[in-house]
């Protein structure tokens, strides 16, 4: 359920093109603050419940705060309905920029576009969207000092705020993507899924635990995904046959 109705004359009022921090930290998308940590709202509430495949990461940077919001303002000024402003948004700004490509390059080398029978994992983010659920473990933006939260400070489970965040709002998207294949990108999300599974909300033979995170940030996430690729293809292979 969207809460964008709530956020619109403030996203309104945000001038067109490019946005920047100072523009977008603001106490009009503030949900929560304390020490060093901000969370603010971004248009991400759309779940596809019917997805074949959900992937998720730690919490959107602000690269995808921005994009979400530029397309959420362009969409309340062009009059599109609500029930889509978070989906289109979700659509443009998951994994936007260098993660998408290095994401797609992997999901392709573990067989995700011939489980599925389509021509490649470039295709689940534009014309086969249907077939894919984005998340995060924190589904809205997390940032410690104004950078981006990596999920290490705090660690998610160690996080009161954090982990409120996750097991309300991300645990019930686990559930309801039920018949999806579930990739944790990088060792804080897998924490967070083990967890859940540990309790025995999830089945763990669901999840893809061992995929590094995409971002280009972090300098093992080629040597750890040769190391765990041959056990990935497999479950990939088991899931969906």
């Amino acid at each position: 359920m969207t809460q964008i109705e709530k956020y619109k004359p403030f996203i309104e009022s945000l001038p067109p093109g490019s946005l920047s921090k100072e523009q977008l930290f603001v106490k009009q998308l503030l949900l929560h603050e304390e020490q060093d940590m901000s969370i603010y709202y971004v248009p991400y509430e759309y779940v596809n419940t019917s997805a074949k495949v959900m992937i998720i990461g730690i919490t959107p940077g602000f690269t995808q705060m921005e994009v979400a919001i530029r397309s959420a303002r362009e969409d309340l000024v062009n009059g599109v309905s609500y029930d889509l402003i978070d989906q289109r948004a979700k659509k443009l700004a998951s994994f936007a920029g260098s993660m998408r490509k290095n994401l797609i390059d992997m999901l392709d080398q573990i067989g995700l576009p011939a489980a599925l029978g389509i021509k490649s994992s470039e295709l689940l983010f534009y014309e086969l969207r249907d077939l894919l659920h984005t998340t995060s473990a924190i589904r809205y933006p997390v940032f410690i000092k104004g950078k981006n939260y990596t999920g290490h400070s705090p660690v998610i489970l160690k996080s009161k705020t954090l982990y409120h965040y996750a097991e309300s709002i991300f645990l019930p998207e686990l559930l309801a993507v039920k018949d999806a294949l579930v990739i944790p990108l990088g060792k804080s999300v897998s924490d967070v899924v083990k967890h859940f599974a540990d309790k025995g909300w999830i089945d763990k033979e669901r999840c893809l635990f061992e995929m590094p995170h995409p971002s280009g940030a972090n300098g093992h996430r080629k040597s750890q995904f040769e190391q765990n690729k041959a056990q990935m293809q497999q479950q990939v292979i088991t899931w969906f046959s």
